[in-house]
């Protein structure tokens, strides 16, 4: 069965107004799926350079690569050999059609460079996550999180409770989604091993692949919290650099956002380290050895991974939306005042707390004053996520709204 995803719109237009699409994301999140589904009776051809014979070609003599794919293409896996980047842009500067390259990768670190150096201008970039809980309810919603009216008033789906937490733990990858029988734990391992020895190793040159599976546990232990690399490298018995230069491989692969701190000159004393973030709990819950949804509910990181998953969620509407970039920061100052997420959007901050509990309250949202000082902007509508059924008003313009309705 197949999930419609949300992100399609955003492609088909990418099609029409661009000479070149590149889809990226994690592995398994569904790109290759997602193109055969949409363009599979638009005459491309598939083509992946998982395949050892066409990679060999496709680096070694690119014009011949080109030559056994004639017509339009779907080039999986584009970044095993970005030599094909340079005979691209001659083709498509040859030609004003649209659509004539649609290419997924699963590795932005190594594809952006290729792609700035030689197809800028010509190429729409888009970003597929694993499935949002929109996709997974099929709520037809399809709007960034950016909680003004039409936001807040919009007729929801939405899990609560032991289903929430079961779509926590399950994760958002679609291969789970869709096989209710599949063991999580027997996909994750063999999920993590597929990665760490092929995606891993083709970035980084990394000697002990089992020390860098220790280090996904470290970080696994420390989402929705701020990097400490001083504090990782110690942990693992390695250097701070080797522990930055690996989150930045499991960044660039799609696995781990960094959300960065907001600052404005009226806001002082602004801790600088941003916040870390698995982009699919059910990794989390992997890594951490939450074996099932109650233990996670009840466990001690219950309250980071429900941040965490939220953070994921609106994160995921804004690239589903076609916006690679979502404008989402967090404040702490050295006073250790602090709010979860805020969402920008045309000099309005929407400021979120994100809590466990089933009774907000006013207090929860004392620090959401901090943001009426940052110069340039006014405050919007202030939301509290946390695991009620429906939302509720605490105040005019603050609001208690359901984590499992993002």
């Amino acid at each position: 069965m197949y999930i419609r995803r949300a992100i399609e719109p955003v492609i088909q237009k990418m099609i029409n107004t661009f000479k070149v699409v590149l889809l990226t994301g994690a592995r398994q999140v569904g790109k290759s799926t997602t193109l055969n589904q949409m363009f599979t009776n638009q005459d491309y051809e598939y083509v992946s350079l998982d395949d050892f014979n066409e990679l060999q070609i496709a680096k070694n003599n690119p014009k011949a690569f080109f030559l056994n794919h004639p017509g339009k293409l779907i080039i999986d896996e584009i970044q095993y050999a970005p030599q094909l980047f340079r005979e691209i842009k001659l083709r498509v500067d040859k030609t004003q059609d649209y659509g004539q390259y649609i290419l997924t990768g699963s590795q932005t670190y190594s594809l952006m460079q290729g792609i700035t150096e030689s197809l800028a201008g010509r190429v729409g970039i888009a970003h597929l996550d694993g499935l949002s809980l929109r996709e997974i309810l099929q709520d037809p919603f399809n709007q960034p999180m950016v909680p003004n009216e039409t936001y807040i008033q919009a007729n929801r789906k939405a899990l609560h409770g032991r289903d929430l937490w079961q779509a926590i733990h399950r994760g958002s990858l679609p291969e789970l989604t869709k096989l209710k029988e599949l063991d999580g734990d027997q996909y994750y391992a063999s999920y993590l091993s597929t990665y760490i020895e092929r995606d891993v190793r083709s970035i980084t040159n990394i000697q002990d692949l089992s020390l860098f599976s220790n280090f996904m546990r470290v970080i696994a232990a420390r989402v929705s919290q701020e990097v400490n690399y001083a504090d990782m490298a110690s942990a693992l018995g390695v250097s701070a650099p080797t522990v930055k230069a690996w989150m930045s491989v499991l960044e660039a692969s799609g696995l781990i956002v960094l959300i960065q701190p907001f600052s404005n000159n009226q806001l002082s004393r602004v801790i600088k380290r941003p916040k870390l973030y698995f982009m699919d709990t059910g990794l989390v819950a992997y890594l951490g050895r939450w074996l099932n949804p109650e233990n996670l509910m009840m466990g001690a990181m219950s309250g980071a991974v429900l941040e965490n998953f939220a953070v994921s969620e609106i994160i995921k509407s804004f690239h589903n939306a076609g916006k690679i970039h979502p404008p989402v920061t967090f404040y702490r100052d050295k006073d250790r005042r602090e709010v979860d997420l805020i969402i920008e959007d045309s000099g309005v901050l929407y400021p979120i707390e994100i809590k466990q509990t089933a009774s907000p309250n006013p207090g929860m949202a004392r620090h959401f004053s901090l943001l009426e000082k940052a110069q340039g902007y006014t405050v919007g509508n202030q939301i509290i996520l946390c695991q009620i059924d429906k939302k509720r008003y605490l105040s005019e313009n603050l609001i208690a709204y359901p984590v499992g309705a993002i």
